[in-house]
């Protein structure tokens, strides 16, 4: 390391390679090595002391790139999402991940990136503590050469270069303030005086008040909280948008203006604090703890300029914060409180069960058909999506899909919790609430699929005289059902498809909303004349709370026949196992082997169909739950104590979670939680097909 700082003292040196090389000398052999990092650090400012010339010579280096360097674009765009657009900007990320871009030194922006040229080097630095940073920077700028009185009025490269970005900055606001997606969904803003064109005409002023004090030592400072209340106001509106985005729908071109338009509000008031307290003594030592939070996250925004996964991240965060708040919605009429919604669950999940045992019957119809691979993907996709657009549409559930939906409602009452031990009472009685409203789901489900499955099967026996399939095809499906031969590795496969399908059914509600489908039809004057205005009113209202339900379904049948075909396409041991679909297949069996297994193995069937469940629950639901809390940036700390209450709820009152309160009962915590009081069961004493438990089923 001192070798290298010796080199900072020869004439002819590239300073943007020492600097590469002074920081190789930091970087420790993995970014985790945090440790490793902070010797080095005390190393260098150990050696820097002790040597006056190396530190000089380090000093002049660094002043030198700050006063030759154009340093505009690292403030304005390092960090800061493009104005291109969302594919535009994926797509670089992509081609520069494929072949980087074209580095000029001339620039800071990338004197950072070939500095800190590994991917990771945002990790170590970021995990180095602010105080060996703060060390080092008094270290290099000790004994600085005080400022000539001449040139006292002369404003440093730096902050020339800091004003003009915030100049541009400040401009960019107010184009992506104008932007028609945010007047679309904020009205206001054409109402009113736009806070984003009155931040420019303030900022500018402010501007030219700085400059002016600057060269005026001991002149009256200009009161700049004006130019803070526009950018409040600005601020204001971002966070309105935002919540009126979360009810009538978002897009990504929305989440993607949105998040743009908060990264440089962010960038503005951090430059803003940077001029403001050097205004003290006019020396960095001030302004150093907050130029090394600065320094951090350009360090770190340079590092994973090129990151996909970040920017995905960022920019589906609404999207999917709307997604899962329908879905959370939805989630509550999964919920039950009172024994009569706990019963009418059991009735619409056995009404699904009996569909279900169709559809497998059918399946089984359509597999002996000989039909091209292509047309039997096709007819199994049918059959499944349309199965359960018909469950949905006559009211049944399907338990496989609870999951997905009541795990949106948890994390949103989660996010609602404020950790006191009422919230978390409240939490677990919602979650004691939720497992048997799902146990309910399984055993409505469970319990006609196998009867039914017999009785078609005995009633083709006694039509036809054969069974409705044969000893070997039974053989075969209780194999399939088998935890030995991968069932749960393929249920797991299912339990993906129910969290895509619920994903699938939020957005296509987000879509309903966003695009105003309910309202466009009613414009529609074909179908209002053929229909008259009332039933046309009612379609409208069925499409608004029922399309991404609808949709939800039908796709998730595609899913679930479509992973098989592209199994089968490539090669690939891709499958997947349902708990409804396995027991109706347990009931054909039984019937088809003339009702004698060996109690072995209907020992293993019986288990295999509860495992199968078990894995379907629970993939779908913490890969649901997961998405839900980062949608709404939880992070929920209280896991230990909830998991502690649950098992005490448990022991002192088992019943709680297998069936409800009988009426007169002692009632549990009552909570502010949404899901507490939604479900729409209770508000009704007759069931309507659009509105109850059934068709808030997205699919199975």
């Amino acid at each position: 390391m001192e070798q290298t700082l010796v080199k900072f003292t020869l004439p002819d040196q590239d300073p943007t390679a020492l600097w590469a090389e002074l920081v190789a000398h930091l970087r420790p052999p993995r970014p985790s090595q945090s440790r490793r990092a902070a010797e080095a650090m005390r190393v260098l400012t150990h050696t820097l002391a002790r040597r006056p010339e190396l530190r000089h010579a380090l000093r002049t280096s660094l002043q030198d790139l700050f006063r030759e360097r154009k340093q505009v674009s690292l403030y304005v765009s390092s960090g800061l999402l493009p104005s291109t657009g969302f594919f535009s900007e994926t797509s670089r990320r992509i081609s520069g991940r494929l072949l980087p871009q074209v580095i000029d030194t001339a620039y800071m922006k990338d004197v950072l990136s070939v500095v800190f040229n590994r991917r990771d080097d945002d990790v170590w630095v970021n995990a180095v503590p602010d105080e060996l940073w703060l060390d080092l920077i008094a270290t290099v700028l000790e004994e600085a050469e005080p400022r000539a009185e001449e040139d006292a009025s002369d404003l440093p490269p730096a902050l020339v270069e800091i004003l003009e970005a915030l100049r541009v900055l400040s401009y960019h606001v107010s184009a992506i303030g104008l932007d028609p997606e945010l007047v679309r969904i904020d009205p206001n803003l054409e109402e009113y005086e736009s806070p984003f064109l009155a931040q420019n005409a303030e900022l500018l002023a402010y501007i030219q008040r700085y400059i002016d004090w600057w060269s005026t030592p001991g002149a009256m400072v200009a009161d700049e909280k004006h130019l803070t209340v526009m950018l409040g106001q600005c601020e204001e509106v971002l966070q309105r948008v935002r919540k009126r985005a979360t009810r009538i729908g978002t897009s990504l071109t929305l989440t993607f203006t949105l998040e743009r338009l908060r990264q440089h509000l962010e960038r503005i008031a951090e430059l803003l604090a940077v001029l403001d307290e050097l205004r003290a003594r006019r020396v960095v030592h001030d302004v150093a703890p907050r130029l090394i939070r600065l320094f951090k996250a350009l360090v770190r925004a340079e590092c994973r300029k090129n990151h996909l996964f970040d920017y995905w991240g960022q920019n589906v965060e609404l999207l999917s914060l709307r997604m899962t708040e329908s879905a959370s919605r939805t989630g509550e009429h999964y919920i039950t409180s009172t024994r009569g919604e706990y019963f009418r669950m059991l009735s619409s999940a056995a009404l699904g069960g009996v569909i279900i045992a169709l559809m497998s019957a059918l399946k089984v119809v359509l597999g002996k058909q000989g039909m091209a691979p292509l047309n039997e993907a096709l007819a199994f996709c049918l059959n499944y999506g349309l199965g359960f657009v018909l469950i949905h549409i006559l009211g049944g559930t399907v338990a496989t899909k609870q999951p997905a939906m009541t795990a949106n409602a948890i994390a949103a009452s989660i996010g609602e919790a404020s950790g006191k031990t009422r919230d978390l009472e409240a939490l677990a009685d919602l979650i004691a609430r939720t497992v048997r409203s799902q146990l309910a789901a399984i055993l409505g489900n469970i319990g006609l699929a196998i009867p039914v499955a017999i009785a078609v099967g005995l009633a083709v026996h006694a039509i036809s005289g054969t069974h409705f399939i044969t000893p070997e095809k039974a053989r075969a499906l209780l194999g399939e059902i088998d935890p030995r031969n991968g069932a749960p590795f393929f249920a797991a496969i299912a339990g993906v498809c129910l969290f895509l399908s619920g994903l699938i059914a939020g957005y296509y509600d987000n879509l309903s909303a966003y695009n105003r489908i309910p309202q466009r039809l009613l414009q529609l004057a074909g179908p209002r004349r053929l229909l008259g205005e009332a039933r046309m009113q009612r379609v409208a209202n069925y499409i608004e709370n029922n399309l991404g339900a609808l949709a939800g379904n039908f796709f998730f049948g595609f899913l679930l026949g479509g992973t098989t075909a592209l199994g089968v396409l490539f090669g690939l041991p891709l499958d997947i196992r349902h708990i409804a679909f396995s027991s109706a297949y347990v009931g054909y069996s039984v019937e088809a082997l003339g009702f004698a297994l060996p109690w072995q193995t209907v020992s293993v069937a019986l288990g295999g169909v509860l495992l199968i469940g078990l894995v379907n629950l629970a993939v779908s639901f913490t890969l649901t739950l997961t998405v839900a809390m980062r949608a709404r940036r939880i992070s929920f700390a209280q896991g230990r104590t909830l998991g502690r209450l649950l098992l005490q709820r448990f022991l002192k009152r088992p019943q709680e979670f297998f069936l409800p309160p009988l009426r007169g009962a002692t009632p549990a915590p009552k909570s502010d939680d949404p899901a507490e009081h939604a479900s729409p069961v209770a508000t009704s004493s007759k069931p309507n097909p659009s509105r109850t438990l059934g068709p808030d089923a997205p699919n199975g």
